[in-house]
């Protein structure tokens, strides 16, 4: 739940329902954004999937508790305190290797496609403080001045400062191209796709964390009319003094799902299987 965020409001009324700008990376993240469950949720179909019993365990426990849940914004606090516990758990048990973004034989279990299936806080009321909580270090990676400002939203993603609702019927897709060291997040809105995209650099303090700099964005409407943003980005950068707008942590990563926390408090569960989870 890719990845990029900050802040920044815009657009015509019609596309405010479906796209608010913030700026940062989650996932994707986070500024992941997120709410009250809705009461079309009060009827729960049996989270069952033939596909999570392929999985190990964990993996297969994590996607069956998503289900349902409209990429998490209509996940109640039971269901997300359970997600905290079953991810906390995964990471701690099988944490990735910390070469995997400065290795290129090992950053290709993360090269290409991933599909953004959940997103919620790292944190929520429901879970008091424990021993082995995830907390970010350095989260505003110093002169980078990455915001770090904390985002509870669910069922939604922030890229370089562009958030998008995700809990509809469509999945948001995040690419990672480690040869070039870029990643791009993609998904398709009421008024069309939107898409946002830049480079990213390994973290000096924490060696899991991708560190993005946003420089493009398009907005392709229903309309057939193309909105080139990425200027949008530029201007961002020269304010701020620094292009590097958000990170993304990869704290769990296997063939078939990446779990990553955002520079705003966000967690991320993608999978590389568009229709993995039910939504």
């Amino acid at each position: 739940r890719c990845i990029l965020r900050s802040h920044l409001d815009y657009i015509h009324p019609t596309m405010k329902s479906s796209i608010s700008f913030t700026l940062g990376f989650a996932a994707v993240g986070s500024t992941s954004a997120f709410n009250l469950p809705s009461l079309d949720t009060v009827f729960k179909p049996p989270a069952s999937s033939v596909k999570a019993s392929f999985l190990p365990k964990d993996e297969a426990e994590l996607i069956e508790t998503i289900s349902f849940t409209r990429n998490g914004k209509n996940a109640d606090l039971n269901t997300q305190a359970r997600v905290l516990s079953i991810v906390r758990r995964m990471e701690t048990s099988a944490p990735p290797s910390l070469s995997l973004l400065s290795d290129p034989e090992e950053a290709k279990i993360l090269d290409g496609d991933w599909y953004l299936q959940y997103t919620q806080p790292s944190e929520i009321e429901a879970v008091t403080e424990t021993d082995d909580k995830w907390v970010a270090v350095e989260a505003s990676e110093g002169e980078s001045r990455i915001e770090t400002r904390q985002f509870n939203a669910r069922g939604s993603v922030s890229a370089g400062g562009i958030r998008v609702d995700t809990s509809g019927n469509s999945v948001a897709k995040q690419s990672f191209d480690i040869s070039k060291s870029r990643v791009q997040n993609e998904v398709e809105t009421g008024i069309g796709r939107v898409t946002v995209g830049g480079s990213f650099r390994q973290s000096s303090t924490v060696p899991l964390r991708a560190i993005a700099a946003v420089d493009f964005g398009k907005i392709e409407t229903k309309l057939g009319v193309a909105l080139d943003i990425s200027g949008l980005f530029a201007i961002r950068a020269l304010l701020k003094g620094s292009k590097e707008s958000g990170w993304l942590e990869t704290t769990y990563i296997s063939e078939n799902l990446r779990i990553g926390r955002g520079n705003k408090g966000s967690l991320f569960v993608l999978t590389r299987d568009r229709d993995a989870v039910t939504p």
